[in-house]
């Protein structure tokens, strides 16, 4: 059974290229809905970000079985896949052609609905090298929920950047090209010890290794990057250099006022939710 699932996926990532893409209107309005960091781009930058989406899904595929893949779906993926990048225009992701939907966090089997299926998405290796898998749900939840410091999206396209050098161990080529003040894996034990003993707001899931951490602290960076550097400066100046972003000034461009409905998704006021958490 499980043989025969594995080949089914295989052999939907493999079917034929996808389609030619013309943008519609629709789109930008779930975009400035959905995605802070679209809402924040200027309206010249939002239609490079059009095309950059349209260049991205005709290059990569987008499947879910034997489920409908929406335009929401295909668009929340292509953002998880530019925001990363958006300093590097020629950016191609060389070492992705498809990107598999499931309906729920799955297994290492890529199963959903048991014990054990608590993924929410992966980087494909063997028959699925080349392939991405992510939990549908949660790959809208990471950017709904703007506050967690978690989008499932970005930390998968996060792993892909690492792998690009050919290796997945949270060192991507270009922190080769910058100078830290502290050495890059100085910087990531000293932060890993941090989580471990229980002081970092940091998620633990950093602490499993290298590669997990760059994850996790580039998730960090583009979900509370005033937060970041605020808590982790060092940290926060790093990744800046990596991903050429200040994403700390973008957020100031989509801050959240007092009264209005927390982004969160709680239903409260911000200033009674989220709004002691972002000083």
């Amino acid at each position: 059974m499980l043989k025969r699932w594995l080949s089914y996926i295989v052999k939907i990532l493999k079917g034929a290229p996808p389609k030619p893409v013309v943008w519609l209107p629709e789109w930008s309005h779930f975009l400035a809905r959905e995605v802070d960091f679209y809402r924040a781009l200027s309206a010249d930058d939002k239609a490079v970000f059009h095309r950059r989406i349209i260049l991205f899904l005709q290059s990569t595929r987008v499947e879910a079985g034997q489920f409908v893949v929406s335009d929401e779906d295909r668009l929340l993926v292509a953002a998880s896949a530019i925001i990363p990048v958006w300093a590097f225009p020629r950016w191609h992701y060389f070492n992705l052609s498809a990107v598999f939907l499931l309906p729920q966090a799955f297994n290492e089997n890529l199963e959903f609905g048991m014990p054990d299926s608590c993924i929410t998405g992966m980087v494909g290796t063997g028959k699925l090298a080349g392939k991405l898998v992510l939990s549908r749900p949660d790959l809208y939840a990471g950017f709904r929920n703007g506050r967690d410091k978690h989008n499932v999206g970005i930390h998968e396209f996060v792993h892909l950047i690492d792998m690009a050098d050919g290796e997945c161990d949270g060192y991507p080529e270009r922190l080769k090209a910058f100078s830290f003040s502290i050495p890059w894996f100085e910087l990531v034990k000293r932060k890993v010890d941090e989580i471990i003993a229980g002081d970092s707001n940091i998620r633990d899931y950093g602490a499993t290794n290298r590669a997990e951490f760059f994850a996790v602290a580039s998730e960090y960076f583009f979900e509370r990057p005033k937060l970041l550097q605020r808590k982790h400066p060092q940290l926060y100046s790093a990744l800046s250099q990596l991903y050429q972003q200040d994403s700390a000034a973008i957020a100031n461009d989509t801050r959240t006022y007092k009264n209005a409905p927390c982004p969160c998704g709680s239903g409260k006021k911000y200033k009674r939710c989220c709004m002691s958490q972002d000083k």
